[in-house]
């Protein structure tokens, strides 16, 4: 008997983690609907790096949703601040920084919740991760817990569906180290992805900000060398 596999609305911003959920999805057996956000980043390479990795996965859709949130400004993503480099580890566990882009978790799941309504999924996956992370307040357990919590109350599907929303989060207890093994496992090529917040004008990553440093500590610890091209 053929069983229709599910859907599910999976988040792709071009990083590591994302490209690690994403494989993780379809390991899953999940029928893959990708979503990314042009929302006013402070560059293209990222966005870029999304269309590749859902490429290599063969997600079924992938769509690329424009939301300025330069408009509100507020980060170092979003606005004419300074980004962060060379912060020890103690730096950026202290606080949080201001490449923190205000509600930005909450405002992407809340336009994945309305795509996977529309389409039947009732799983959305999302790479958020509190342990090698900058201290966001969206990464953390509790965080998916709510808005979880959230979906069932505010939707049609939640209310009147025969089943409930489940909001995924496989990473959120790995190290960066861990979820690049598992990434590798599954097949997932870290060169097609990423994850510096500033890099040059020929897409190479600084090397020195707190996206990076994490990165290269992750790739170090699992004793493999990053892919991706460094200014250094």
């Amino acid at each position: 008997m053929n069983v229709e596999l599910r859907r599910a609305v999976v988040l792709v911003s071009g990083g590591l983690d994302s490209a690690t959920i994403l494989a993780i999805a379809r390991d899953a057996g999940f029928r893959l609907y990708a979503l990314s956000f042009d929302y006013g980043q402070r560059h293209r390479f990222e966005l870029e790096a999304a269309h590749r990795v859902c490429e290599a996965a063969q997600v079924e859709r992938h769509i690329t949703v424009p939301l300025d949130l330069r408009a509100f400004g507020g980060s170092a993503l979003t606005d004419d601040i300074a980004v962060p480099k060379d912060r020890s580890e103690s730096e950026m566990s202290d606080g949080i920084p201001i490449t923190y882009v205000p509600a930005r978790n909450t405002i992407f799941l809340s336009v994945a919740l309305g795509w996977a309504e529309v389409i039947g999924a009732m799983d959305l996956f999302i790479g958020v991760n509190a342990v090698d992370y900058s201290g966001y307040p969206d990464c953390r357990p509790e965080f998916i817990a709510a808005f979880e919590r959230l979906a069932n109350l505010a939707t049609k599907a939640g209310v009147e569906g025969a089943k409930k929303w489940t909001v995924h989060a496989p990473l959120v207890s790995l190290t960066k180290a861990d979820i690049i093994r598992r990434g590798l496992t599954l097949g997932v090529d870290y060169a097609l992805t990423h994850s510096c917040y500033d890099p040059d004008s020929q897409g190479r990553s600084c090397g020195h900000c707190d996206s990076c440093q994490l990165r290269l500590k992750g790739f170090a610890e699992a004793g493999l060398t990053d892919p991706a091209t460094y200014v250094l």
